[in-house]
């Protein structure tokens, strides 16, 4: 079974950054990609960036484009999200996912963490 366990959320100010990582364990590990989420109060869980496992590719919410990098290091199992100019609109728990080969989505989560940003 497969555990994500995020790290590196918390209080930060408007145009602050912050770097969220989110480690992979478990007996078998085979990733498609490996993206991250948002859940602000009283909204709906929203897609913020992934990176495809084998090749890289990185793709954003229109959003974030511009100011939040995903990355990966293959040999930890471990991707990070880097938010930089952050503003008080991307208040939210940040939650990191894996889309397993063989999966049709991402069907892994972590347990969040919270990101607040204050004006």
């Amino acid at each position: 079974q497969v555990q994500l366990v995020e790290s590196g959320g918390g209080l930060v100010q408007a145009g602050g950054s912050l770097r969220l990582s989110c480690s992979a364990s478990g007996r078998t590990l085979s990733f498609y990609s490996m993206g991250w989420f948002r859940q602000a109060p009283g909204k709906e869980r929203e897609f913020v960036g992934s990176i495809r496992w084998s090749g890289g590719s990185t793709y954003y919410s229109d959003s974030v484009k511009g100011r939040f990098t995903v990355s990966r290091e293959r040999a930890r199992y471990t991707v990070y999200l880097q938010a930089t100019n952050l503003q008080p609109e991307d208040t939210a728990v940040y939650y990191c996912a894996a889309h397993s080969v063989g999966s049709d989505a991402y069907n892994i989560w972590g347990q969040g963490t919270q990101v607040t940003v204050s004006s």
